[in-house]
């Protein structure tokens, strides 16, 4: 069985529409959609795009992550092979699914797989990233126009590995998780403490160290992602963006991770040869 969640929050109809129609059409067996808004508006319209959608509300919002969390356990409740999160904004050919799923039953070592990601116009979007510095994160949101900052965000973005082959990244996007079940039991769930911005990146973390799961950028799949990029025009989502990156650093370490340091070499080595695990 094969589940995905979407969460919104004051959605427009017209986002819902295609990301369920593509999830409606795909394998996908069961798709939740956790309404975080203060009122049910786009419940009976969920519903009515296909008889797949199981429509929630009244949790609050709860937060992105938290509000997956709810989809996850139902999904892990139903026992359901592979669960996708999936962001409202985005679209993909619905045969895909089948085609990652695959991919994931023959690579078991997989516990996230990650798509090719372009925007709407065809530009490729460069979300396979290394394990970030507070450099990496606070620089490239405030300094971005620097030309130092530029050349990190280069290697950062592991821009090197070109995009046209797998790789295993150790921060992989959020907008388009596929992942295992019995991953997400062994390693846990999304942070619950983050509520929103930076729930990818704990998690992607997580499954990279575990001793069982890695996490893969496979290229034969593309998505299409609007990303808006909103907290860099909405000042109480940048304040929030803020506050999720100074609690992973506190969880992590800011200037000391050694963790983070031999990863990010290992990774970077490996962005210019070949996946770890392929």
């Amino acid at each position: 069985m094969i589940t995905a969640s979407i969460v919104t929050y004051n959605t427009s109809p017209e986002l819902l529409q295609t990301v369920i129609g593509c999830a409606a059409n795909s394998i996908i067996d069961r798709i939740y959609v956790i309404d975080n808004s203060s009122e049910p508006i786009v419940g009976d319209f969920a519903r009515c795009l296909s008889p797949k959608v199981e429509y929630i509300h009244g949790q609050g919002n709860v937060g992105y992550g938290t509000a997956h969390n709810i989809a996850i356990r139902r999904a892990m409740a139903v026992e359901a092979e592979y669960h996708i999160v999936l962001n409202p904004d985005i679209q993909f050919n619905p045969d895909d699914i089948r085609k990652m799923a695959d991919y994931m039953n023959c690579h078991s070592d997989v516990g996230w797989l990650m798509p090719r990601v372009v925007y709407p116009d065809g530009r490729l979007q460069y979300l396979c990233k290394l394990l970030p510095t507070p450099m990496d994160l606070i620089g490239r949101r405030f300094l971005g126009f620097l030309p130092f900052i530029k050349k990190r965000d280069y290697h950062f973005e592991l821009r090197d590995s070109e995009y046209n082959r797998e790789i295993d990244p150790p921060f992989c996007s959020g907008c388009f998780m596929f992942l295992r079940t019995v991953t997400l039991r062994d390693v846990g769930l999304f942070d619950d403490r983050i509520f929103m911005y930076g729930e990818d990146l704990d998690l992607s973390r997580r499954i990279y160290t575990s001793d069982r799961w890695t996490t893969r950028f496979w290229p034969a799949v593309t998505i299409v992602h609007a990303h808006n990029k909103e907290s860099y025009r909405n000042r109480q989502l940048l304040w929030i963006h803020m506050k999720s990156i100074v609690y992973y650093f506190n969880k992590y370490g800011w200037l000391f991770d050694r963790q983070r340091r031999h990863i990010n070499s290992y990774t970077k080595k490996q962005s210019c040869s070949t996946s770890r695990n392929s």
